[in-house]
């Protein structure tokens, strides 16, 4: 079906192409062709360039809204990767994530100030801060939220996974951790988003390796407070064991705010649930609130599952009812109560379990 939807000026706006380009001026070019011109996300442009054509696609655009449309005074973005590469900015926002209110206040404060204002802090005589450090257990959220700052801040966005930063080479993993620093200086303002940093910063005098982790908190720390001035750029970290960090990157300097991101109450349970169903056929039988009641203890990701699971009873019931399992009308199915009943208790359980190690 056709559905209205709200167009928003964009502010800033991002192309990649479909191959391997570097346009000299592309991104003026691309704005004074569009100026006017309304676009969503995934929207796919054909451009002649010297007899050669190729595509360019919309990944991302800020304000968050439905479509976006290009103004004189938009900021265009061509990316170096092209699409579907992992160089791709996150389009999660804000709206992506239920509850976590009150998290994405703080961490609003700590972030997007500092990057959106720099001068307001230089003028207050203020510094910013350099590190927050997200903890909490596995499926709440921490890695959801970093992307969702990114993309409201309008900061470029570097994530790293802990374990890529080791290496067998002698100094390649301190090479890693500079680099990724260099690039973040020379692309502020810039949010790093380290995932599983507990991976790469244990407690220095308690590994039995070659000593390479203890030689990339060393690197971490002189890059986080050291002698080069760390501006206009945020390094953002996750872990679910923040016991065995080495006490060095949590002091005032480094990772000196941490927020906890702890499991979903029942009112943010039935927000995750109303985002995860929103594009899902639902049956009226439904009761999003019930289900809130019904998964106390579940974190974010295990009611994602729950969600895809109830899904997958229903498309496995609509094969099994279909005379012509081959020819089966996807518009038919529906999701109703007893698919989500079943997958609660295929998943609803698991995190009560494992919660029972976390305390705050």
């Amino acid at each position: 079906g056709i559905k209205k939807i709200e167009a928003k000026n964009a502010t800033k706006i991002t192309f990649a192409p479909s191959q391997e380009l570097r346009l000299q001026g592309g991104e003026d070019f691309l704005r004074d062709m569009f100026v006017g011109r309304t676009f969503a996300k995934g929207d796919t442009i054909t451009l002649s360039v010297m007899g050669n054509k190729f595509d360019m696609i919309v990944t991302s655009f800020t304000p968050s809204a439905d479509a976006a449309t290009i103004t004189p005074n938009t900021q265009v973005k061509i990316n170096d990767k092209p699409a579907g590469s992992n160089g791709e900015i996150p389009t999660v926002t804000y709206d992506d994530i239920g509850g976590l209110g009150d998290e994405v206040k703080k961490i609003r404060e700590m972030v997007e100030l500092p990057l959106r204002h720099p001068e307001l802090f230089k003028r207050l005589g203020v510094d910013a801060p350099k590190g927050v450090l997200l903890h909490g257990p596995p499926g709440t959220g921490k890695t959801m939220l970093a992307k969702a700052v990114a993309t409201e801040s309008e900061a470029n966005f570097i994530a790293v996974k802990g374990p890529e930063f080791l290496n067998k080479w002698v100094g390649e993993s301190e090479k890693a951790v500079r680099e990724t620093f260099r690039k973040a200086r020379q692309a502020s303002p810039c949010v790093i988003f380290m995932d599983e940093i507990d991976s790469i910063t244990p407690e220095r005098g308690t590994g039995s390796d070659s000593n390479v982790t203890e030689r990339v908190i060393s690197q971490m720390l002189t890059e986080m407070d050291g002698l080069e001035a760390l501006n206009n750029v945020v390094v953002i970290a996750a872990t679910n064991r923040p016991d065995i960090m080495d006490p060095a990157l949590l002091r005032p300097g480094r990772f000196d705010k941490s927020i906890y991101i702890g499991p979903p109450d029942q009112v943010s349970r039935e927000k995750i649930f109303k985002i995860h169903t929103a594009k899902k056929p639902l049956d009226a039988d439904v009761d999003l609130s019930k289900l809130a009641e019904m998964t106390e203890g579940c974190t974010g990701a295990d009611i994602s599952a729950i969600c895809n699971e109830a899904v997958m009873c229903a498309v496995r019931e609509l094969v099994r009812n279909s005379k012509d399992p081959n020819a089966v009308n996807a518009d038919e199915c529906k999701v109703h109560m007893k698919d989500f009943e079943k997958a609660v208790e295929k998943f609803g359980p698991k995190a009560r379990e494992k919660l029972k190690e976390y305390n705050h």
